[in-house]
């Protein structure tokens, strides 16, 4: 037994002294998965974790976009509103603009998403480190450096398990650098080798990304659903929720990644995460117009917050979807109490804008506005909050029609607002408020100045006594006050408390941001930066109490007596009642002028209330007061065209008084054709009935029964406004109006048939009829209610086209006797048939072919 045992250990000896070189391939694919990651894809991921840690650490959560991201290490996204509601803002994405690589071919036999695919030597990611490369760009190489050197690849399996990470650092780095379709192609690769790996799942998480990264939502989003309906690792579905309600919130299905955010707050224990997702959820149903969940998401963000900013901003986004119907009371002493806790006394500011928005929403306007005051007098922590409260005093400014202390607030919010699209809307907002306030003073000086012209001379001397007695009692109140303040100069209004920053202090002030202390005002360059500082934030600021606002209202009252035409300077003669009334004109061509220039200021105003701020209840009151003051015709015609266009659809009550007028006293004009047939949007399919009304109707305007026929059109116009037959029936019309009442109100329908059917064969056929028609028109000249206008012999009169509405505009009126009619039909020196049934047949030998025949 000893020597078959010492037998046997010799024998074990001998074979483990020989030597067997394997080949390459056959090496360990333990040994390769270790050199992999230990040699370089350690690095790789140090690289890209490093990365994720500094993105996290240097975020900065922007609440006034329309969404925050869940994921801190990704771009914050973009947005278009002004803080208050994302309701009129477009969904954006979270990443920047994706930069699409060229198409380049990298070496022959390389298959996509492998390195050196794309042209790139990978062989030296140290090089890059030396060369200023960023972190992601050396994840990206050293990644692909682990994948050309460890790959090992068997009958196209890849069999080195370690490769997948690789390839999932690479994916990420390229996701992060903008490079999505690059990202797309190595995964592809890891989709071709790697079939039966069980980390496939993370991979297509990734490829969802990459597809939303270039806003191709339909396959992310197609790539995601499938995923969810797979039994899949927890920690990949709790990532896949993530990334799958983005996706969904950016292609714009709210309610489904309102859903989404649900799962995956479940999901997801990280309290952070938690919050993060509440606060994102809020966001989408407030969006939405769901303020009753917006409430309760915001809610349990603050719940969860494990963030300072985080609370105030959760606290404050409660105070907004405030409904006005619940416990205001309570809900403002529970803010008031917070506000003065602690660390939150530092955000009084915000917590007193919030406050005002929740008493607007109560309809307590007058608290409201004490509250966004209170915020102003608060220390700035938040300069995109100090710039909202001054919009939202702007905005009870311009409720008012204070166009002058609204665009006065709006500059100083623009001024301080941080959100650059919140900055550019303001900044509109801010320059259609000049434009109204240009037209709406002028209004409001003409009206005071024709006003008092229409005044007896006893009317003009009573009204000025009352002035004067109402402005010796303003100055005389300004004295006393001014009297007050020169006795109350040089007593000590100095702070003793003992919190104060001068008690216990030697040197009385303290030289703020400077390094030797002193007295403040000894150093000229301090004076001059405190200055500077001080003009930038405020301004110029008289020396007075509340000299925040002491400067401002007084500029807003200077600058509304200046567009009233106030001197702001006093005039010796201020007293007596002749110096006002000497200066109210009397010649009557100034009058109409002022006149004149009030309509038209008035014309524009409301136009500007329905283009800017689409306050159609406004503009359309503004417009009727006009036509009330009986404006000159142009302008009148305008205003009631104006009036039906912005109302016909959706207050057709609103309309009809205007297209009454249009229709009763300027029927022979383009406005009055637009109001008998407004443009359609739509129509459907045509039904029998209507087909048998238009056979009735052609056939009666075969048999030359024109009254009859359009008799016929007009109630089935009336009573099927969508139906498909509708431009048959208004071309027909034109023809029985061709036959009855002339030429010139023909082609008023024609150009209206044209301009509200351009795209259907009626609309082409009517055009190809104008150019005809047009060719040689010439006839009397009349007003729009038909009177004859003297006319130069020999000058025709063309149609003019209106640029501003589009809206064609043609000489009014008709010859009532068809004189002028029977002349262009027929040509000159023609003698005119005495049959009527002769001349129609000539006037329908003259008018081009075009009848819309019968459906078939």
């Amino acid at each position: 037994m000893k020597k078959n045992i010492l037998f046997l250990l010799i024998m074990c000896l001998v074979a483990s002294c020989v030597t067997k070189t394997k080949k390459p391939e056959q090496r360990s694919k333990f040994m390769k998965g270790f050199n992999t990651y230990y040699n370089t894809l350690f690095n790789a991921k140090d690289a890209l974790n490093s990365e994720f840690t500094s993105r996290d650490k240097g975020h900065k959560d922007n609440f006034y976009a329309p969404y925050i991201p869940i994921l801190t290490y990704e771009d914050q996204p973009l947005g278009s509103d002004l803080g208050q509601s994302a309701a009129f803002a477009e969904n954006s994405m979270k990443m920047a603009e994706v930069n699409r690589p060229s198409s380049g071919r990298g070496a022959p036999g390389m298959p996509p998403g492998m390195p050196g695919s794309n042209g790139e030597d990978p062989s030296k990611p140290d090089d890059l480190q030396n060369k200023g490369a960023t972190t992601l760009e050396i994840a990206e190489a050293k990644a692909q450096k682990a994948i050309t050197k460890y790959s090992v690849i068997r009958n196209g399996e890849e069999k080195n398990k370690k490769i997948f990470d690789a390839y999932m650092i690479l994916v990420q780095s390229r996701i992060y650098q903008n490079k999505a379709v690059q990202a797309l192609d190595a995964l592809n690769y890891v989709f071709t080798h790697m079939k039966e790996d069980k980390r496939l799942p993370l991979a297509r998480i990734y490829q969802g990304v990459a597809y939303a990264q270039i806003k191709d939502y339909h396959k992310a989003n197609e790539t995601f659903a499938k995923l969810q309906g797979e039994d899949i690792n927890k920690s990949y579905a709790k990532l896949l929720s993530i990334y799958y309600s983005e996706a969904l919130l950016d292609s714009g299905k709210k309610e489904e990644a309102a859903a989404e955010l649900d799962r995956a707050f479940e999901l997801n224990s990280d309290r952070k995460l938690k919050s993060r997702i509440s606060y994102l959820k809020g966001q989408v149903y407030e969006n939405m117009g769901n303020n009753d969940k917006a409430r309760e998401s915001f809610t349990q963000a603050y719940k969860y917050a494990n963030d300072f900013e985080f609370e105030v901003k959760s606290q404050i986004a409660i105070a907004k979807t405030f409904n006005g119907k619940g416990d205001y009371n309570g809900a403002k002493n529970y803010l008031e109490g917070i506000s003065k806790k602690g660390t939150y006394g530092s955000r009084k500011n915000e917590f007193y804008y919030a406050l005002g928005l929740m008493a607007n929403k109560a309809g307590k306007k007058d608290e409201a506005q004490d509250f966004f005051k209170k915020s102003l007098f608060e220390k700035v922590s938040d300069p995109q909050v100090r710039g909202l409260t001054y919009y939202e005093i702007g905005k009870s400014y311009l409720e008012k029609n204070d166009y002058i202390g609204a665009g006065t607030y709006y500059d100083s919010a623009l001024t301080v607002m941080t959100y650059e699209p919140s900055k550019i809307l303001l900044k509109d907002q801010s320059e259609y408020i000049k434009k109204i306030s240009k037209n709406y003073y002028l209004i409001k000086k003409n009206d005071s100045i024709l006003s008092l012209a229409k005044m007896s001379d006893p009317q003009k001397t009573d009204f000025f006594t009352k002035y004067i007695a109402k402005l010796k009692a303003k100055e005389e109140k300004e004295e006393l006050e001014r009297i007050r303040a020169e006795r109350s100069k040089g007593f000590d209004g100095g702070d003793y408390n003992a919190n104060s920053i001068f008690a216990n202090n030697t040197n009385s002030f303290e030289d703020f941001g400077v390094t030797t202390k002193g007295f403040y005002f000894s150093n000229t360059g301090t004076i001059s930066k405190g200055t500077s500082s001080f003009k930038q934030i405020w301004g110029e600021r008289a020396l007075a109490d509340n000299w925040r606002y002491s400067k401002k209202m007084a500029s807003i009252e200077d600058m509304k007596n200046e567009a009233l035409g106030v001197t702001s300077a006093p005039n010796p003669r201020r007293f007596e009642p002749t110096y006002y009334i000497e200066q109210i004109p009397t010649d009557q061509e100034k009058l109409g002028q002022l006149k004149k220039d009030r309509d038209t200021a008035s014309l524009g105003l409301g136009v500007m209330y329905q283009n800017y701020f689409t306050n159609t209840p406004l503009a359309t009151k503004t417009l009727y007061d006009l036509v009330d003051v009986k404006p000159e015709e142009k302008v009148m015609l305008q205003a009631l065209y104006e009036i039906f266009a912005m109302n016909y659809l959706k207050n057709p009550q609103a309309s009809e008084r205007a297209k009454q007028i249009l229709l009763s006293d300027y029927p022979y004009t383009s406005y009055a054709e637009f109001a008998r047939n407004p443009k359609n949007i739509s129509f459907v399919k045509s039904s029998e009935e209507v087909e048998n009304e238009y056979k009735k109707a052609y056939a009666l305007y075969e048999s030359e029964k024109f009254a009859e026929s359009r008799d016929v059109i007009d109630q089935t116009i009336k009573k099927f406004p969508k139906d498909a037959l509708i431009p048959k029936f208004h071309l027909l019309n034109a023809f029985n109006t061709g036959k009855t009442s002339g030429k010139e109100v023909m082609i008023l329908q024609l150009e209206q048939i044209a301009l509200n059917y351009a795209k259907t064969p009626e609309g082409v056929k009517a055009k190809e009829m104008l150019n005809y028609l047009k060719s040689e028109l010439s006839f009397q000249t009349t007003d729009n209610k038909g009177n004859s206008l003297p006319q130069q012999p020999g000058t025709p009169v063309q149609p003019v086209q209106n640029q501003d509405n589009n809206i064609p505009q043609v000489p009014a009126g008709i010859d009532k006797n068809n004189s002028q009619l029977l002349q262009s039909l027929q040509g000159k020196g023609t003698a005119e048939p005495k049959n009527p049934k002769q001349r129609l047949k000539k006037d329908k030998e003259k008018i081009p072919d075009g009848v819309p025949s019968m459906p078939k």
